[in-house]
């Protein structure tokens, strides 16, 4: 269903896990997007290279673009990538689900470890957010349409249950 209401879709983190299915139910919809952007990190590593391959069979409407969401450069030249395909009808609907977890207890975190994984799952989505602003705010004022729905500009954070709790 919201495949048919979002023109376009950009997925961050699509090369395994929730990020991939996503990619793959949305090109599979009976009303696909118009435009399916997928990003990761290292599409040119060897899981970006096969998951690239495997989603470019799965629709005509899909398009991968690198984005690694803590390298502003990086994000930046998605914004410019996925700009030059939406034109003046911009982006309908960004799921940032891209995110690295932490094995180690409490106990044997370090401080870096923990600055990454933040600057990963909380930094990182605020600033994709931010710099595909001018591109959702297009797609909203072009939807001709008034209330909240990603027919005309969404935002969705997907993250893990530890990241949306509190720990005590």
């Amino acid at each position: 269903e919201m495949a048919a209401l979002a023109r376009s879709v950009l997925v961050t983190g699509s090369n395994r896990g929730i990020g991939l299915e996503l990619v793959r139910q949305l090109a599979a919809s009976p009303w696909p997007p118009q435009h399916i952007f997928a990003t990761c990190r290292d599409p040119e590593g060897p899981r970006g290279k096969r998951t690239l391959r495997n989603l470019l069979e799965l629709s005509s409407t899909l398009l991968f673009a690198p984005a690694d969401t803590v390298d502003l450069p990086s994000i930046r030249g998605a914004v410019r990538a996925v700009g030059s395909h939406v034109k003046d009808q911009g982006l309908n609907l960004l799921i940032n689900n891209a995110g690295v977890s932490s094995h180690a207890t409490l106990r044997s975190l370090d401080s870096q470890e923990m600055l990454s994984v933040f600057a990963t799952n909380v930094v990182g989505p605020l600033q994709v957010a931010k710099e595909f602003l001018p591109l959702l705010e297009k797609a909203a004022k072009g939807a001709g349409k008034e209330g909240l729905s990603c027919s005309r500009a969404a935002v969705i954070n997907v993250s893990t249950k530890l990241g949306s709790i509190g720990l005590c």
